[in-house]
């Protein structure tokens, strides 16, 4: 292969191929005179696909996703809403005075502009589930990731129809838009058919649905946004994104043809996205847009404290572990958390072995219960039991009626009580409790910190939600630029696939990419 000669003109758009030559690439700034060929420029709003930031009106083909808890917190909705990119509130884990609270302020701070927020499949309360969409429905949400489900349910159902009409040309006009979060394809099959019939029906019976809407759903699928989730922080398969993301677009496929939707039907990925590299392999593969979540817990905006932050922008790729989920822990379910720093990933397991070995509490052995009370609960599981069942009692009495009468659940929700307050002393910063920080995290967060090294982004009080999806975006946008000068012949300095953090304002993030170039 010979080198080519190249010219760009300012702004970086346009790379005139000038001529072959045996000698190495040259770049210079003047036109040249007589140019061979050219190759358009790459512009980070050109990443993902068009009707993304067409149908959602963002500028950018990103989204800051959301982390349970509140951890996405407005703050970071609002910084990156404002930037021209997506995110999501991360309501789950809240009770509903706080999430409704959220909404309100977004309604007011974002008007205008484009934002959602979570609903997770809770397998332990599906009322909150469904007051939950009852909240978005009534302050009129209209964009929401739905995560953690393994089926289609009646509440995600509701919410993609509520509100679906003809306009007057006879299309179909939906007013909500559902970012279903996947990561198995039996599970993406569901949600890319339209809802079964009975389930229709049962919403037409109980209100949920019009007649009308229940009539116009048929021939539309659950959701039209599908975010594949690979190695991710928090719940997680550890599916590989070069496997998963192809498998899923492949899904998608057939069941478009199948159903012959005429809507664009749009698969974007989130999980072990960290770094410019990262997301520019993303959307090499397709993706209508990434997702990137474990890096944002520490930014300014995040809801994480100072200590996890600090935790975090410590973390190397292998810092990470897998430990039990405390809302699906009786199902054996797992989630992906920071592993350097604290002791919750091997106590959360302990538990687990613990309840799998035994029947109740009362079964364990006495010096296995001691150390359980001093290490990990730091009182009698008595005191514990009593705190859960008062908890429950106003929340979801059934469950304390279950544990009453069965042993082995009793001992389940006494586990999970550590296993829920630990996400929380790890957002409150409780510094008694520093070695039982329950993080969500995945191997991008070790992926991002070494790009970081060295620039404005180390410092993690230099983290914002908005320059980091920047960064990320213009850095993608370089990478696959350099990769399509190298497919056209060109040897491309190594150098040119690796961007360096730098401060982005928003001028220099909407307008004039030759500057991030």
């Amino acid at each position: 292969m010979t080198d080519i000669e190249l010219a760009i003109t300012e702004p970086f758009r346009t790379a005139y191929i000038v001529r072959e030559t045996a000698h190495s690439m040259t770049v210079t700034l003047n036109q040249p005179p007589a140019p061979i060929g050219t190759l358009p420029g790459i512009l980070p709003e050109n990443l993902g696909d068009p009707s993304m930031r067409e149908v959602h009106e963002i500028t950018l083909a990103y989204i800051a996703g959301e982390m349970a808890n509140g951890i996405a917190t407005v703050e970071m909705v609002e910084a990156v809403s404002q930037q021209g990119m997506l995110g999501f509130f991360g309501a789950a884990g809240l009770s509903l005075p706080e999430i409704e609270k959220a909404l309100v302020r977004l309604k007011s701070s974002c008007a205008g502009l484009s934002w959602g927020s979570n609903l997770i499949h809770s397998v332990q309360d599906q009322e909150l589930e469904e007051k939950t969409v009852d909240l978005y429905l009534a302050h009129g949400v209209k964009r929401v990731s739905a995560s953690a489900f393994m089926g289609v349910r009646p509440s995600i159902v509701r919410y993609a129809y509520k509100g679906i009409y003809l306009d007057a040309d006879g299309c179909v006009v939906r007013p909500n838009h559902v970012f279903a979060k996947i990561s198995r394809p039996e599970v993406a099959r569901q949600f890319l058919m339209p809802a079964p019939a009975a389930m229709l029906q049962a919403l037409v019976a109980n209100g949920g649905l019009t007649a009308q809407e229940a009539a116009l759903a048929v021939s539309l699928p659950v959701a039209e946004d599908y975010t594949v989730e690979a190695d991710s922080g928090g719940h997680t398969d550890n599916r590989p994104l070069v496997a998963l993301l192809p498998t899923i677009m492949t899904v998608r496929d057939e069941i478009v043809a199948k159903y012959n939707y005429q809507r664009p039907i749009r698969v974007g990925c989130g999980g072990g996205l960290g770094t410019p590299s990262a997301v520019a392999a993303a959307f090499g593969l397709g993706a209508a847009y990434v997702m990137i979540g474990s890096v944002n817990q520490c930014t300014r905006e995040s809801g994480q404290c100072e200590h996890t932050k600090k935790l975090l922008s410590q973390a190397g790729l292998a810092d990470v572990m897998m430990a039990p989920a405390g809302d699906m822990f009786e199902l054996g379910v797992k989630v992906q958390v920071l592993k350097r720093g604290t002791l919750f990933g091997m106590r959360a397991t302990k538990l687990w072995e613990l309840y799998n070995r035994h029947e109740s509490l009362e079964q364990l052995p006495a010096p296995i219960a001691q150390s359980l009370e001093k290490d990990i609960f730091k009182k009698s599981m008595a005191q514990v039991w009593e705190e859960t069942r008062q908890y429950f009692l106003k929340r979801k009495p059934e469950e304390v009626e279950r544990g009453d009468k069965d042993a082995k659940h009793r001992m389940a929700l006494v586990f999970r009580w550590y296993l829920g307050q630990s996400s929380r002393w790890s957002i409150t910063g409780d510094k008694t409790r520093v070695m039982d920080y329950q993080i969500w995290c995945g191997p991008a967060m070790g992926a991002f910190n070494e790009w970081a090294a060295g620039s404005f982004l180390e410092d993690p009080a230099q983290r914002g939600v908005a320059e980091i999806g920047l960064n990320l975006m213009h850095g993608a946008a370089s990478i696959i630029r350099a990769q399509q000068l190298r497919a056209s012949g060109v040897n491309v300095p190594s150098r040119l696939f690796h961007y360096h953090p730098r401060p982005l304002t928003e001028t220099a993030g909407r307008l004039s990419h030759a500057q991030a170039i």
